[in-house]
């Protein structure tokens, strides 16, 4: 299943609210920091398409004004 942006967004902050809190072990200290990371790339990358796509509607509607 792929996360929304919010989803993992969501799930990312509840971990670094725990990390933060420090009352974990550290197995489960590296299983969080993993999953962080997993989450961190998933939002990343998320950031970065809608970045585009709002790019290149930007340059369409550059080119529509200009061709009026």
């Amino acid at each position: 299943m792929s996360l929304s942006f919010e989803e993992a967004q969501a799930e990312l902050e509840r971990i670094v609210a725990q990390l933060e809190r420090g009352d974990v072990g550290v197995d489960e200290l590296t299983k969080l920091w993993e999953r962080g990371e997993e989450l961190y790339r998933i939002c990343a990358a998320k950031l970065e398409s809608v970045h585009g796509k709002i790019e290149e509607l930007a340059r369409s509607a550059q080119a529509a004004d200009e061709s009026r």
